[in-house]
């Protein structure tokens, strides 16, 4: 049985639905304040799926999971993730995402589950000293998110010294898309992502696309991103968890496709596959936004097996046909 912290949420979700494919029985745990209970209620017609409600800050919630469940390992995601929130209230981050994750470890070595998959990013990296970003690129992260993130990372290296505790630590660049069957996607109540921010703009009439920035020092002056889709991303974390349960030691991976979109060239293929011209308007960029991040993913593909399969137009593609079935409903 697989606890999945977080898998109300976007990527947990995703995650939980992978699991459940192929086969697993899943625990999602998640205190839905970023997550929807109707997301799990969805994936639990997918598959044999227990919803637990609670609060990794509360240390009686997490261990009562593992005292009612035989959890075998652990998919960590629960963690918050707005950079600028994060510069506004680092307090909140670091009780939830620190404090939290020593709870969840803390519950863990007491019912001896040795072995979990965490949901980094590549934000504990900060600003890049070079292109591709591979794992030997120094961490030195600029924002409490990042901060927060590797922490843990550090974290989870003593409790593998001190009590065995077995880790893989995935490293996300800009993840991109939703279920292709348009099951689950996308569903923050702010939307920071470029891409549904993109498409979200031709269902709001009027609504005008804001690019931050177009003096980089790019080919075409806009910034340039790894995105990585969705369902290659959650299949990264089912290879993971094969690594672990094969007895693969305690490591940590980029997740990227070792590739670059610019703003501009994301927009033009929203635009393609919408079919429709979207109204945008240039802005200056943004503090803190680096003019390049790509990952070198050389390193999952040799210990992970893991390959993207999928094109940025493919995650467009079911970003919108997740955002048409969204405001379907409304």
């Amino acid at each position: 049985m697989i606890l999945v912290t977080g898998g109300a949420g976007y990527i947990g979700s995703h995650c939980v639905l992978a699991l459940l494919k192929a086969a697993n029985e899943v625990v999602v745990f998640d205190n839905l304040s970023t997550g929807h209970k109707e997301t799990v209620d969805t994936l639990g017609k997918v598959g044999k799926l227990h919803f637990v409600e609670g609060d990794l800050q509360n240390l009686s919630d997490i261990s009562k999971v593992f005292d009612d469940f035989n959890i075998e390992a652990v998919v960590h995601f629960a963690a918050f993730s707005q950079v600028g929130e994060s510069m506004k209230n680092p307090q909140k981050y670091y009780y939830n995402n620190v404090y939290g994750t020593l709870n969840l470890l803390n519950a863990m070595i007491e019912h001896n589950v040795k072995k979990i998959v965490f949901s980094s990013t590549a934000a504990t990296y900060g600003e890049p000293e070079y292109v591709p970003i591979d794992e030997k690129h120094p961490q030195n992260p600029i924002n409490p998110y990042g901060n927060s993130k590797l922490m843990v990372e550090k974290i989870m290296d003593d409790y593998d010294r001190a009590y065995g505790l077995k880790s893989v630590r995935l490293r996300y660049f800009n993840v991109a898309g939703a279920d292709s069957m348009a099951l689950i996607g996308e569903n923050h109540s702010i939307e920071t992502h470029l891409i549904p921010n993109i498409l979200k703009s031709t269902f709001d009439k009027g609504r005008t696309f804001e690019m931050y920035g177009d003096d980089y020092d790019t080919k075409d002056g806009t910034c340039v991103r790894d995105y990585i889709n969705i369902e290659d991303l959650v299949s990264a974390h089912l290879a993971a968890l094969k690594y672990l349960s094969d007895g693969g030691e305690t490591n940590f991976f980029n997740l990227g496709t070792n590739d670059g979109n610019s703003v501009k060239e994301v927009f033009e293929a929203c635009e393609h596959v919408t079919g429709q011209t979207i109204p945008v308007k240039v802005m200056p960029r943004r503090p803190g936004d680096p003019a390049v991040l790509i990952a070198d993913n050389k390193k999952a593909k040799k210990f992970l097996n893991w390959i993207p399969q999928k094109s940025l137009q493919e995650s467009i593609k079911t970003s919108y046909a997740w955002e048409e079935k969204m405001h379907s409903l409304k």
